[in-house]
């Protein structure tokens, strides 16, 4: 592919905003794929993929270019030109790329990719952190996964159709899906497309939900007519797979901090033909102290670290900072106690983070049960998924009864 200068340059451009003004990847790559309407579906395949790939590997670009932030404009062709060479693209003869010693290029990058937070580009203090957390062998084998990019997994809306119409309904619009062994709803596709477009999507009949994350729902062993409740909803990914499995009877509540997320979940919702979901922002204690005793099913969701999920917000591990850590374990501690008392007897309640730190997981759930308010609780089974084992997000879930 020959490299155009307008598409490095918009490169460059999210990468400033990404790097030295603290965006969020996702949010940039919308950005910068607006600046020019005329640009197909391979040049903005490009913009995405090189933006996302140079986020990863910043570390290792960073330390090949000799650069260190803040990043200057210099700075950032310097890196690029690290990542075309790397990638067998002959350097064009611009102003703003330096004369590029290929061969140190190449020599550094045999000589760094012996080193592991060099090769996978992250932090001293997480490489340390995950180290001490996995071991050496699984966060070697894990931290060379999150890199990968995520692959589009869909999760089907069963009340709106099935999994085989669906992928009949998609291969109609020229998008080929395929089902996953293992999980009732999920479909990935073999090759990345924009699935937002499709007339299957705009009809509600798929989210777009990772294969591991849609495990969370179906572990809360969900009945029809039950009333649920959602803790920590967001946007709603779970919220609406759960008003799936309920098909659309009983009542689930759906609660946040956020009212923004869960104006987004409404509208999500009315996509998706999910009726019984009820929202409810968390403006005091009050609100979800009012449904103490009351739900069948509670689903704890928790705030974490997000590093099961590095593969689709890979910035995250730039932006994050060692004393987060602290500050979430604080919040995980209060939120589980606080929202099991939701669930009333002879109920369940699911304990879910995208990490796969055990101080975020299996700690948070032994500390609970050990706990006033956990004594009435016991683990009936708990998964620990990892990318490096099953190709798909790292996640932690575990199912509690109450007596």
């Amino acid at each position: 592919m020959k490299l155009h200068r307008n598409l490095v340059f918009a490169v460059i451009d999210g990468l400033d905003l990404i790097f030295n003004e603290g965006e969020y990847a996702d949010k940039v790559v919308q950005k910068v794929l607006k600046i020019d309407k005329r640009w197909g579906k391979r040049d903005r395949g490009f913009i995405a993929e090189t933006i996302y790939e140079m986020v990863r590997y910043k570390r290792l670009y960073a330390e090949i270019a000799d650069v260190r932030a803040p990043y200057r404009r210099q700075d950032l062709f310097r890196m690029w030109a690290v990542w075309a060479v790397l990638k067998g693209y002959k350097l064009p003869d611009w102003k703003q790329i330096e004369p590029t010693p290929e061969r140190r290029i190449k020599g550094k990058f045999d000589e760094l990719s012996k080193i592991r937070k060099f090769r996978e580009s992250v932090p001293d203090w997480i490489d340390e952190l995950g180290e001490k957390a996995l071991g050496d062998k699984r966060w070697t084998e894990e931290l060379a996964k999150l890199n990968e990019p995520a692959e589009v997994i869909l999760r089907t809306n069963t009340l709106k159709t099935t999994k085989e119409k669906l992928r009949k309904t998609l291969l109609e619009e020229g998008i080929d899906v395929e089902p996953i062994k293992g999980y009732s709803s999920a479909l990935r596709l073999p090759e990345r497309a924009n699935v937002f477009q499709t007339e299957a999507f705009k009809k509600g009949y798929f989210e777009v939900q990772d294969a591991s994350s849609q495990l969370v729902a179906e572990m809360l062993d969900i009945k029809p007519g039950q009333r649920v409740v959602d803790t920590c909803a967001g946007a709603g990914g779970k919220s609406l797979h759960l008003a799936a499995l309920m098909e659309n009877k009983g009542q689930l509540v759906a609660m946040d901090i956020y009212g923004s997320k869960l104006k987004e979940l409404k509208r999500r919702a009315r996509r998706n033909a999910a009726h019984n979901i009820e929202t409810r922002e968390i403006t005091s204690t009050k609100v979800f102290k009012k449904l103490y005793g009351s739900a069948d099913r509670v689903l704890v969701d928790a705030p974490c670290t997000g590093l099961g999920v590095l593969r689709r917000n890979p910035d995250s591990k730039w932006k994050m900072q060692p004393e987060f850590l602290e500050k979430i374990i604080k919040v995980q501690h209060d939120i589980i106690r606080s929202y099991s008392k939701i669930v009333k007897s002879g109920g369940k309640m699911v304990y879910a983070t995208c990490s796969i730190l055990s101080q975020e997981n299996n700690d948070q759930v032994i500390s609970f049960l050990s706990s006033e308010e956990g004594k009435d609780f016991t683990l009936v089974k708990e998964k620990k998924i990892y990318a490096s084992k099953s190709g798909y997000d790292g996640f932690y879930m575990a199912l509690l009864d109450k007596k």
